[in-house]
């Protein structure tokens, strides 16, 4: 959400910027806006004026009983009562004009950085830097269910059964495996210094609302019903809310966080669920990094995130791209993101792994995450998040890139020693 102050003296600026996001539909809520936040101030500076004239008024009659002048104290409480009524109403008229405010606010996007591509969808997002051979082996590389399926490690019919489409049930080594990329995940962020958190699985309205924008809510989280509570989609979610209305001292900066959940979404849209396959699916479990930092830090911890997926993935011998996202591709609160691809042999190009994301201090506004300064005035802290690893969408990478042509999937050494010291899945 953008400072409202910023709005007001830069709303040509900020409808350029909705215009570099292709969202044209969405310049009226700017000058929407300014018309209400010139009620609303126009109503809290009257409100102020009565406020005043009450006080005054108050100490009139008080100084009228002392001279047990009664009536004429009783006359002037008359207008006491008529400035209350009047401040009553004003005060539902500013809460009202608040609450129409912040709906209009919560829909205008962030202001992009001035580095990001101009383009309408991702089909206009720019690849930087590839990591990494890309290999085509000279057998055929079969479907990354046909892989799991006769390594005996998936069963998508009885989930089917259990659950419906985008469930699935892992076993044996493929289960093993998931497992094991999580756990050298977990180790792999520790030993960059983030400190490794277990989030709560659910999370409250205010706390989604905060984090993520309405048309995203719409589309990825489930509702628990007849509660305030939100299945997570990401444990970024949790990480960013643990911070909610706090005032956190300088010297506490940057947080740098990596945490573990099971990560829940609707997945709604033109994507779709996937019939046959675990690249698009309701239920996985994911690997996030999170940094509260100074603002003025934010682009180098950027940098340090998305280079930590590369490394990751490069790691386990998967050749990775990074793809610079353009500005309709971006969600309204994102200022930046990077997307991690990772090479795919069967099909001969990269797929998304991991998606990188600057959010300057989009989140910290809505949540009132602040930061204490005594010299200039507390400010609102910048948050970034980053995909590590995200199971069993990494597999299907993982998977091709390690088949031998005899069936066998290698097990690169940095991962053995959570395979029970295995050298290959057969």
């Amino acid at each position: 959400m953008l400072d409202i102050k910023f709005l007001r003296t830069n709303p040509e600026m900020v409808k350029d910027n909705i215009r570099k996001k292709f969202q044209d539909h969405k310049l009226v809520l700017v000058d929407e806006v300014i018309e209400l936040d010139r009620k609303a101030r126009d109503a809290k500076s009257r409100c102020d004026v009565l406020r005043s004239q009450r006080n005054s008024i108050s100490k009139e009659i008080g100084a009228l009983l002392a001279k047990s002048q009664k009536e004429e104290a009783e006359q002037t409480k008359t207008k006491v009562a008529t400035i209350a009524a009047e401040l009553t109403s004003l005060e539902e008229l500013e809460n009202q004009l608040a609450v129409q405010i912040r709906e209009r606010m919560l829909a205008i996007p962030n202001m992009i950085d001035p580095s990001v591509p101009i383009g309408r969808d991702d089909s206009e997002n720019l690849e930087l830097e590839q990591f990494g051979d890309p290999v085509v082996p000279n057998f055929t590389v079969p479907y990354h269910i046909d892989i799991m399926e006769k390594l005996q490690g998936i069963d998508l019919d009885s989930a089917r059964k259990t659950s419906g489409n985008g469930f699935y049930y892992l076993s044996g080594n493929i289960a093993r495996l998931h497992s094991a990329i999580l756990s050298y995940a977990r180790d792999f962020m520790i030993d960059r210094g983030f400190t490794y958190y277990i989030p709560p699985f659910m999370i409250r309205s205010k706390v989604v609302t905060g984090v993520m924008s309405f048309a995203e809510m719409e589309n990825m989280m489930y509702k628990i019903e007849g509660e305030d509570l939100y299945l997570i989609g990401t444990s970024e979610h949790s990480m960013i809310g643990k911070f909610i209305d706090t005032i956190l001292d300088e010297e506490q900066l940057p947080q740098t966080l990596t945490s573990y959940s099971p990560c829940f979404r609707k997945e709604v849209g033109a994507h779709g669920i996937e019939e046959r396959g675990v690249y698009r699916i309701h239920q996985f479990e994911k690997q996030e990094m999170i940094v509260v930092c100074k603002p003025e830090e934010s682009a180098r911890w950027f940098k340090i995130l998305y280079q930590n997926t590369v490394d990751f993935f490069r790691s386990l011998d998967i050749p990775v791209r990074t793809l610079e996202c353009c500005s309709g591709d971006l969600a309204d609160l994102k200022v930046k993101s990077i997307d991690v691809e990772a090479w795919s042999p069967r099909q001969q190009k990269y797929f998304e792994v991991g998606s990188c994301s600057n959010l300057g201090d989009a989140q910290a506004r809505r949540l009132g995450i602040r930061v204490k300064n005594m010299e200039n005035g507390n400010y609102f802290a910048h948050t970034l998040n980053n995909t590590v690893v995200a199971p069993p969408r990494m597999m299907i990478a993982f998977l091709e890139n390690n088949l031998n042509e005899d069936g066998t999937v290698a097990i690169p050494q940095s991962l053995r020693m959570y395979m029970g010291g295995k050298e290959f899945i057969k």
